[in-house]
């Protein structure tokens, strides 16, 4: 089970700073919701999959 910041503060703060179990957790859930997202949802989880890359991915978390 998640046990981290939500959504609404992770928002107010770069992507750089987000830990890796947020990063993981919020790409799996965007992930899932893919469908159903708009464009401002798009590109939030398009950040999100940059930063984990831009860490060479993610180890278990």
């Amino acid at each position: 089970m998640y046990d981290g910041r939500d959504f609404t503060e992770l928002s107010m703060i770069p992507k750089t700073e987000w830990k890796d179990n947020e990063l993981a957790y919020f790409h799996h859930c965007l992930q899932q919701l893919t469908p159903y997202l708009n464009s401002e949802g798009v590109e939030i989880r398009t950040e999100v999959v940059e930063e984990i890359e831009s860490r060479g991915g993610l180890n278990e978390v």
